[in-house]
């Protein structure tokens, strides 16, 4: 049976993918022929940064740690409702012409800006994973997991359907992520 703890860990890897599964969608709608190696690629590289930006995200958290003991719950909520209300604001942004849906995964280096601008936000959550496990190694294997394989998936999606709600599921993965940071200050202030 699933704990409260693997589940808000699996809606967290979720919320945080989202960027990285938008991406992946764009990629695959810009690019009808998608070579299954350039798809590959994108994935492994989105789940690695993802599952990387929240371990030093962490790692530099437990370095304040028992400054913001106090206040931990606050600052959960702020930097989650802060990302989530940027991805749901994001989602709404008419794209331009010039930013539409060119992603030429067969560049490396577009790929590597690209996991790094899918993951920051997973970095600021890093430091909000010892609310919710004292199993990092583990969380930051879902996370990586799951962008991995939805990842994947937005790129076959991408070549079957176009963008057509590319901006729909960044902003689902917005309020996912505002969600866990409402339950994490509702747990800490209603336990009080």
């Amino acid at each position: 049976m699933f704990s409260v703890e693997v589940i808000t860990i699996i809606f967290i890897a979720v919320g945080l993918a989202m960027d990285a599964f938008a991406v992946s969608v764009a990629a695959g709608a810009a690019e009808r022929d998608l070579k299954i190696g350039h798809a590959l690629r994108l994935a492994v590289f989105f789940g690695a940064f993802q599952a990387l930006m929240p371990l030093v995200g962490w790692a530099a958290g437990m370095g304040f740690k028992d400054v913001v003991q106090a206040y931990d719950h606050w600052v959960a909520f702020g930097l989650l409702a802060a990302i989530g209300g940027k991805m749901i604001y994001e989602s709404f942004k008419l794209k331009t012409e010039d930013e539409g849906t060119s992603v030429d995964v067969s560049s490396l280096v577009v790929v590597v800006v690209l996991s790094v601008a899918t993951s920051i936000d997973a970095l600021a959550v890093g430091v909000t994973l010892t609310l919710v496990t004292d199993h990092v190694a583990a969380a930051v294997i879902v996370i990586g997991v799951i962008t991995f394989g939805l990842s994947l998936l937005g790129c076959r999606i991408g070549e079957k359907v176009g963008h057509w709600f590319e901006n729909r599921i960044e902003a689902v993965g917005g309020l996912i992520l505002i969600g866990i940071g409402v339950k994490i200050l509702a747990e800490h202030l209603i336990g009080r």
